[in-house]
C-alpha cells in the first residue's frame, strides 16, 4: 500500500512536465526548449525544409491535368472492354453454347463496369465548373469622408480600407455611422447627369428592407443542438451572424436600394458597426468573400465601433 502511494504521489520529472505542459497547449516539439545548434549546414537544410508547409502536388497536378483527368475513365473503361472482348475471343469459349459458365458470368461483370466507366468519362467531360473571375466595376473612383470625422478616425477608416483592398477581393467601401455618411472610398457608380460619384443617401438606405435586415440579425436567435435537445436562446447575440453576405449580388432584388455602388458589383457584405452605423463592403468576384475574410471584417467593424463613439 505504501509502494503503491509512493509510486503515485511521486512528482513527475520536470522534462516529462514540461512535455505534457506542451503537447496539451498544441505547441511543437521543442517549443520550450532552446534551438539546438546544428552541427552541419546539412542538417540545418534539413531542418528548414521539414518546417516548410506541404505541397498539394497531388491537387495541383489534377488542376493542371484537368481535361486528362477527366477523360480517363473512358480511357480506363475503353480499355477494359477491349481486353474483355480479346480474352473472350483466344480463349476458345462459344459465346451462346457455354453461356452459363464462370467465364461468360465474368465478362459479362467486365463488361458492364467497362461500360459504366466510358459513361462516367462521358458525364465528367460534359458538365464543367464555371470558372468565376474577378470584373473590372464600372463606376469612377470616389474618396469622400463626411463631416466632424476627427483624424483619428480618419487613419482608422483608411488603414480598414488598405487592409481590405489588400487582402480581399473588397472594391467598394461605404460606412454609415450614426446616421451620416463618414466614408464612401473605392469605387463607386457614376451619376448620369455629371459623371461624378453618387453620392450616399442615408436615410434613404436605412429605411431600406437590406439596412433593417442587417440590423436586426445583429440580435438574431440562436439554436444550439445538444444530443437530441434543442435549448432556445431569445436574447444571447450571435457575433458569426451579425453580417449578411450576399454572395451573387445580381441574384437578390435589394441591390436597387444600392445606387451608389457599381452596376457590376458581384459580391456584398452589410456588417454592423455597433448598434449605430453599417459598413458595405462591394467586391469584384461572385462568392469572392471566405468565412475568414467575413470574420475579420467583422473585427473591423469592432474596432471601428470603438474609435467612432470617441469621435
Amino acid at each position: 500500500m505504501e509502494l503503491t502511494r509512493s509510486l503515485t504521489l511521486a512528482p513527475l520529472p520536470a522534462k516529462l512536465t514540461a512535455a505534457c505542459c506542451r503537447r496539451r497547449r498544441g505547441l511543437p516539439f521543442g517549443a520550450l526548449f532552446s534551438p539546438r545548434r546544428f552541427s552541419s549546414g546539412l542538417e540545418e537544410a534539413m531542418h528548414i525544409r521539414a518546417l516548410r508547409p506541404r505541397q498539394e502536388w497531388v491537387g495541383d497536378w489534377v488542376r493542371s491535368n484537368d481535361t486528362f483527368v477527366r477523360s480517363l475513365p473512358i480511357l480506363v473503361g475503353g480499355a477494359s472492354l477491349l481486353a474483355a472482348l480479346l480474352n473472350r475471343t483466344v480463349s476458345g469459349i462459344a459465346a451462346v453454347a457455354d453461356a452459363s459458365s464462370s467465364q461468360s458470368r465474368a465478362d459479362i461483370l467486365t463488361l458492364s463496369l467497362s461500360v459504366t466507366d466510358i459513361l462516367a468519362g462521358l458525364v465528367w467531360l460534359s458538365i464543367r465548373p464555371k470558372s468565376i473571375s474577378p470584373v473590372v466595376p464600372r463606376g469612377v473612383e470616389c474618396k469622400r469622408v463626411g463631416t466632424g470625422v476627427s483624424s483619428s478616425a480618419l487613419r482608422e477608416l483608411l488603414w480598414t480600407w488598405d487592409s481590405l483592398t489588400t487582402a480581399t477581393c473588397c472594391k467598394s467601401l461605404v460606412v454609415v455611422y450614426g446616421g451620416n455618411c463618414v466614408l464612401q472610398i473605392g469605387v463607386a457608380a457614376g451619376s448620369a447627369e455629371d459623371g461624378n460619384a453618387v453620392t450616399v443617401d442615408e436615410q434613404k438606405f436605412m429605411q431600406g428592407y437590406l439596412y433593417r435586415n442587417a440590423s436586426e440579425s445583429k440580435k438574431r436567435e440562436c439554436l444550439l443542438l445538444l444530443g437530441k435537445n434543442i435549448f432556445y436562446f431569445q436574447k444571447l447575440h450571435c457575433d458569426f451572424l451579425a453580417e449578411a453576405y450576399l454572395a451573387n449580388l445580381a441574384l437578390y432584388p435589394g441591390r436597387s436600394e444600392l445606387p451608389f455602388l457599381p452596376a457590376n458589383t458581384q459580391a456584398l457584405i452589410l456588417q454592423p458597426i455597433g448598434d449605430k452605423g453599417i459598413a458595405i463592403v462591394g467586391g469584384d468576384t461572385i462568392r469572392g468573400f471566405t468565412n475568414v475574410d467575413q470574420a475579420w471584417i467583422a473585427m473591423f467593424a469592432d474596432k471601428l465601433d470603438a474609435t467612432l463613439s470617441k469621435s
